[in-house]
């Protein structure tokens, strides 16, 4: 398995339901990445709570920035390496909307009665925040990272 780099954030200890999160983001060109929401700290390996927002423009992996990886995935490059984007996600009750650079890239609302994954849980609840880079190729940039709760 690559070597792969989280971030976690714990803030005030509550756990983030409902909220607005905003980062802005720059990429070096070939890196993976991804922030992940929903989730909760792991010592070591890739998160397995919540959903990772997927960060790569020109990556070999075909899912790209704004995906909600493994779920909700589009192959388009919105973002642009060596240049910074602001990437938002927005959780309110059964609904997750991503915006990069003011456009929506992915609504997905999350059908009654969904389960969690087996090996990557991807189902709506709460927790916490990570920022992810993906191997020791990836160089990802994270900046201003705004929340606010919307509970």
């Amino acid at each position: 398995m690559a070597s792969v780099a989280n971030l976690f954030y714990e803030g005030d200890g509550k756990p983030f339901r409902n909220f607005h999160l905003k980062v802005e983001v720059m990429t070096e060109p070939h890196s993976n990445g991804g922030i992940y929401f929903h989730t909760k700290y792991q010592a070591q390996g890739w998160p397995k709570g919540g959903f990772e927002c997927q960060v790569n423009n020109t990556q070999s992996d075909w899912i790209k920035t704004g995906s909600l990886y493994g779920l909700c995935n589009t192959g388009l490059t919105i973002a642009w390496d060596k240049y910074w984007w602001t990437q938002e996600i927005i959780v309110q009750g059964n609904s997750v909307t991503v915006l990069v650079d003011g456009k929506k890239v992915v609504q997905y609302v999350e059908p009654a009665g969904a389960q969690a994954g087996k090996d990557f849980e991807r189902k709506i609840g709460e927790g916490t925040f990570a920022l992810q880079g993906h191997d020791p190729g990836s160089t990802i940039r994270y900046r201003n990272i705004r929340v606010k709760r919307l509970d």
